[in-house]
């Protein structure tokens, strides 16, 4: 994250992202670190960000493994950057609801690397059919 990145949050105080210059124009980042548009203008961009929001943290990802299959995660955890510190995303391998199934926590890096990605339709059913 750049000093010149402003950061916008929802109505209630959350941050939401941030927008940064790119030349003219201004491109809306997510609270992943991922670029949510192109270049726009600033409203453009607020609105972007604005759709996005953070409903995408409820969702299940997948998360590529050198190796082996992808694993079915969940978010669990977004920490920005802040002066002199790395941010992290923490994800949890998904329970699918069971209380006790296990589970396991990976710390990745901030911003989210390209391996996190959203799932593919018709992947990550539940392992109980």
């Amino acid at each position: 994250m750049n000093g010149d990145w402003t950061p916008h949050r929802r109505e209630d105080g959350e941050l939401i992202g941030w927008i940064r210059p790119e030349g003219d124009d201004w491109v809306a980042v997510d609270v992943l670190g991922r670029e949510a548009s192109g270049p726009l203008g600033w409203l453009d961009a607020e609105a972007a960000l604005e759709e996005v929001g953070l409903r995408f943290l409820a969702d299940a990802w997948m998360l590529e493994r050198d190796g082996g299959p992808p694993l079915r995660v969940r978010i669990v955890e977004v920490t920005p950057p802040r002066p002199g510190e790395q941010g992290r995303v923490v994800v949890q391998t998904d329970d699918f609801g069971a209380i006790d199934a296990p589970v396991e926590r990976l710390q990745l890096g901030w911003p989210a690397p390209p391996e996190l990605r959203p799932m593919r339709p018709g992947e990550g059913g539940s392992p109980w059919g």
